[in-house]
C-alpha cells in the first residue's frame, strides 16, 4: 500500500495514488475489519468520485457485504445516517483538497471515526489482501453470498429533516439574510434548500459542481467572494463550507471572517445560557488560538485540549461526556446531534443564536479576541519527531520570553518530513520574530536550507 492512513482516512491523487485497485482492496479490508454492514457509502462532487465509489463498493461486495449508495451527500449526512441506522460507512472525499485529489473516510458502526486500534487492524488486513493480489483467494464468497449494491433514495431527505426539525426544535430563521458559499461541493443542493426552508433569505454562491471545480477559489478555503457578497447584499451573515461540508467558516455583516475558534466560543456561551453545555466545558485542539482560551477562562468555561484532528476531539467529548468541541478550521462537533464535524449543523446553530439573541454575529463573536498567529512548515532531514525534540531548549526560551503573553507549539507532521512551528503573540511582528528564530534553530535538510514557509491562519 503506497498510501497510509492520516488523521482522517486515506487521501491522495485520484487514479494515480488513490487507485481503483487500492479502493477495491480497501473495501475488502473494511468489510473484514468493520463487518458486513450493510454499509452506507457516499461521495462529494469530484469527477473521480463515481470511479472510487464503484471500486470500494465492489470490494465490499467481494467480501459478501452489501453497500447502500447515498450518492452525493455531505460527510456529516452520511455519518448521521450511519448513526441513525447503526451501520458502518465510507465517504469518498478529499474534503478541502483540490479536485484532482480524493480520499476514503471510514466510519465504524454508528457513524463513529476509527480508533487507533481499529485502524491498525484495518491496515493489517489491507496488507494481507494486497499480498494475495487483486484476483483474491478462494475463500471469498460466491453464488448468492456475494454482496449486493442498492440505492437509498430517501437519504438526502432524511438528513435534511434532521437539520430542519431536530436541531432547531421548531424555531426558524425568518428575517435573516444569509449568503451561503457551497464551494461547488456536497452542500451545493442541501445547504440552500435547508436555509430557505427555515425562512432565511438566501443568496447562493458556487453551487454548480462540474466535477472539477470543487473548492476552486471558493468555499471555506477561499472565503473572499463570500465576504464581498455579504457586504454587497447587506446580509446578516455568510456561511462557507468545504468540499464535503464537514467544516464551516462564517462572515459577519461587516465582511469580516469568523473562524472556527470564534464560532465555538459563541456557541459555548449560547449553549451554556440554555443549560446545554455539559460540565461548562469545551474541547479544542492544540492549534486553537490562545485568545480562545483566555476568553473561556474569563467566562468560567473549562477547556479540554487534544491533538490535531476531529477524531481526537470526538474521543475527548465522549470520554468526558461533553457536548461541544472543534477546530480552528471550522470542524465543529455538536455531540448531542452529530458524531462528526457538521458544517451545516454548526452554521444553523450560529444563525439560530443570532436570531434568538437579537444580536449581530459580530457582537456574538467578539467574546474572544484572536491573538496574531504565525504558522510555518519547515522541511527537515531525518526523523521529524527527533528534530522537533532537538530544539526543546529554544522552545523553552521562547516561552519564557513570551511569559504568558503568547504561546509556542512545535510538533512533527504525522505524514511528511516537516516540523510545524506555531507562535502566538500580542503582535504579529513579535510572533514572526519568535517563529523565525525557532525555524533557524532547526537543522536544514542535506544540501540546502530549511524551506520553511508561513502558512496564514484565518484572520
Amino acid at each position: 500500500m503506497t498510501l497510509r492512513f492520516g488523521t482522517d482516512g486515506v487521501r491522495g491523487a485520484a487514479n494515480t495514488e488513490l487507485t481503483p485497485e487500492l479502493a477495491l482492496a480497501l473495501g475488502r479490508a473494511a468489510a473484514r475489519t468493520l463487518g458486513p454492514g450493510p454499509w452506507v457509502v457516499g461521495r462529494d462532487t469530484r469527477v473521480s468520485g463515481p470511479l472510487l465509489h464503484a471500486a470500494f463498493a465492489a470490494g465490499l461486495a467481494s467480501e459478501g457485504a452489501t453497500s447502500v449508495d447515498l450518492g452525493v451527500i455531505p460527510t456529516p449526512g452520511l455519518a448521521f445516517l450511519a448513526a441513525a441506522d447503526q451501520l458502518p460507512g465510507a465517504m469518498i472525499s478529499a474534503s478541502h483538497n483540490p479536485f484532482g485529489d480524493n480520499g476514503i473516510k471510514l466510519f465504524r458502526t454508528g457513524g463513529l471515526k476509527l480508533d487507533d486500534a481499529t485502524e491498525e487492524r484495518l491496515e493489517a488486513d489491507l496488507e494481507r489482501i494486497e499480498a494475495e493480489g487483486i484476483p483474491g483467494s478462494p475463500t471469498r464468497p460466491g453464488g448468492d453470498l456475494v454482496g449486493r449494491l442498492r440505492s437509498a433514495p430517501d437519504a438526502w431527505e432524511r438528513y435534511a429533516h434532521h437539520l430542519t426539525h431536530d436541531v432547531l426544535d421548531g424555531r426558524d430563521l425568518g428575517g435573516l439574510k444569509v449568503v451561503v458559499d457551497c464551494g461547488h461541493g456536497a452542500a451545493s443542493e442541501i445547504a440552500p434548500q435547508v436555509l430557505a426552508s427555515l425562512g432565511a433569505t438566501v443568496t447562493v454562491l458556487h453551487a454548480d459542481p462540474d466535477g472539477t471545480n470543487i473548492n476552486a477559489g471558493s468555499g471555506s478555503t477561499h472565503p473572499e467572494a463570500l465576504q464581498t457578497a455579504v457586504l454587497a447584499r447587506g446580509a446578516d451573515a455568510g456561511l462557507a463550507f468545504d468540499g464535503d461540508a464537514d467544516r464551516v467558516l462564517a462572515v459577519d455583516a461587516a465582511g469580516r471572517l469568523v473562524d472556527g475558534d470564534h464560532l465555538i466560543a459563541l456557541l459555548a456561551l449560547d449553549m451554556r445560557s440554555r443549560g446545554l453545555l455539559h460540565d461548562d466545558a469545551v474541547v479544542v485542539t492544540v492549534m486553537t488560538n490562545l485568545g480562545f482560551r483566555q476568553a473561556m477562562e474569563a467566562e468560567g468555561i473549562r477547556v479540554v485540549e487534544t491533538p490535531v484532528g476531529d477524531r481526537h476531539v470526538l474521543s475527548a467529548l465522549e470520554e468526558h461526556g461533553l457536548a461541544l468541541g472543534g477546530e480552528q478550521s471550522g470542524h465543529i462537533i455538536l455531540r448531542e446531534r452529530a458524531t462528526t464535524g457538521d458544517g451545516l449543523l454548526a452554521g444553523l446553530g450560529v444563525l439560530d443564536a443570532v436570531k434568538r439573541s437579537g444580536r449581530t454575529l459580530e457582537d456574538l463573536a467578539s467574546v474572544m479576541v484572536r491573538l496574531p498567529q504565525v504558522l510555518r512548515n519547515v522541511r527537515v532531514a531525518g526523523n521529524a519527531r527527533d528534530v522537533a525534540a532537538g530544539i526543546a531548549a529554544e522552545v523553552a526560551q521562547a516561552e519564557i520570553a513570551l511569559a504568558g503573553r503568547g504561546r509556542v507549539l512545535v510538533r512533527a507532521s504525522g505524514t511528511e518530513p516537516l516540523v510545524r512551528v506555531m507562535v502566538e503573540a500580542p503582535t504579529h511582528d513579535e510572533a514572526e520574530s519568535v517563529a523565525a528564530a525557532l525555524e533557524a534553530a532547526l537543522p536544514a535538510p542535506a544540501g540546502g536550507a530549511a524551506d520553511g514557509h508561513q502558512v496564514p491562519g484565518p484572520s
